[in-house]
């Protein structure tokens, strides 16, 4: 699985419209086939700044996310509102999903 997560620093006065302003990208690449997951997160320290964590399937999936039309798209719409280049961090790893954070299981509850 290729795992990917981004961060954005949005201008302020556009801060509070970002999930508004990237709904048409993060919508398209979710119905992606290859795509495993696509989750904006806010910074609870910092109200500018919105984490993207990404997951595609593997290499061909992660290549037909960056040559889709909606990606295309978003590199000309979503720059605008960027107070940075965003900042990432993208690796393979041999996955397919989350795994279990074994330090704070949780025990059963039923």
């Amino acid at each position: 699985m290729i795992f990917i997560t981004a961060k954005f620093r949005v201008l302020p006065e556009h801060a509070d419209r970002w999930p508004e302003i990237a709904d048409e990208f993060t919508q398209a690449t979710r119905r992606e086939p290859g795509c495993l997951w696509f989750a904006w997160s806010r910074s609870v320290d910092d109200p500018t700044e919105y984490v993207l964590v990404e997951a595609f399937r593997d290499e061909a999936a992660g290549a037909a996310h960056v040559q889709s039309p909606h990606f295309t798209a978003a590199q000309r719409a979503l720059p605008p509102h960027l107070a940075e280049t965003p900042r990432i961090v993208n690796v393979t790893v041999p996955q397919d999903d989350w795994s279990l954070l074994g330090e704070m299981a949780v025990p059963d509850r039923g």
